[in-house]
């Protein structure tokens, strides 16, 4: 897998690779240990990794994952739907935020807001807050969507630059931008709420990568309520304006292969955003950064600043 890392996390509490002990000097640079409540452990991959948590101006707290060295160029993280910020592998050299969205990983599950572009941009706005400092946003197959709900609010004056990997910038029937693949059509609604149908659909995300992360990738998904799982597909949102109010620059990386989302939501994306560079991997699926973890580590650079 590369430099690719693990994944997890889930409602019931998480998981960590490791036993625990103490931080060693410079940690915060250091590799391979990770921070759980107050301790480092041995990890796996991602380096060292420190756990955070951040409180929305709505009160739901959010787990974030810490990771590289402190003046490395700040980058955040947004997962897909049904997984974590766990899912990330590691990127070296840059200081990354990976966060848990709501009702997902360690974050905590609140009742609603799963619907509301409102909602989910505050969640962002309030990780970037955390941060501190301008970053790049890195957003995932749904996270892409987050990021364009946090992008119709709150704007780009937080942002030096934008990344939509895999990504859906819009749901809804007929929508350019949430356009999916066979895969994705055919694992709902079951996956809403079967177990089974779960499973199935993230051993097929990315054929290629390896058993032991593909049974990573299945925990993290069953690890999140079905309620949140549908309540997340219950909307209707264009972005076609904000997309096109864009002004700092942005990267669209896709799988030519990815059968989650359609290589035409890239295509949209990529030209609806003034100025942004598209860039597709042959032969990779719907997790580039850890089917193609080298390859994708060099195009974040390009933008990373």
């Amino acid at each position: 897998m590369g430099s690719g890392g693990p994944v997890g996390g889930g409602g019931s509490g998480g998981r960590w690779w490791g036993s625990g002990g103490g931080c060693p000097e410079g940690w915060d640079g250091g590799w391979g240990f990770v921070r759980v409540g107050g301790k480092c452990s041995t990890g796996f991959g991602v380096g060292l990794v420190v756990q955070r948590t951040v409180l929305t101006s709505g009160g739901v707290r959010l787990a974030v994952r810490v990771a590289g060295p402190v003046g490395g160029p700040a980058v955040v993280l947004v997962h897909g739907w049904a997984q974590s910020g766990a899912v990330w592998g590691a990127l070296e050299g840059f200081r990354t935020y990976a966060v848990d969205l709501r009702g997902h990983g360690l974050s905590e599950v609140p009742g609603g807001g799963y619907r509301d572009s409102a909602v989910w941009a505050e969640d962002l706005a309030a990780v970037l807050a955390f941060v501190g400092r301008p970053a790049t946003v890195v957003g995932w197959s749904y996270g892409g969507l987050v990021v364009a709900d946090y992008l119709r609010v709150y704007g780009t004056g937080s942002v030096v630059s934008l990344v939509f990997v895999g990504a859906i910038t819009e749901i809804g029937r007929g929508r350019g931008g949430g356009v999916i693949g066979a895969v994705m059509r055919e694992a709902l609604p079951a996956a809403l709420d079967d177990d089974a149908a779960m499973a199935l659909f993230c051993a097929r995300m990315a054929p290629s990568l390896p058993s032991e992360v593909v049974r990573e990738l299945t925990a993290a998904a069953l690890g999140v309520p079905p309620r949140v799982r549908a309540e997340m597909f219950a909307r209707d949102v264009g972005s076609a304006a904000v997309l096109g109010a864009v002004d700092v620059p942005a990267l669209v990386v896709h799988g030519v292969d990815d059968q989650v989302v359609d290589v035409a939501a890239a295509r949209y994306n990529a030209a609806a955003i003034p100025g942004a560079e598209l860039v597709l991997f042959p032969d990779t699926g719907h997790l580039p950064f850890l089917e193609r973890p080298v390859e994708f580590a060099a195009a974040l650079a390009g933008v990373a600043r």
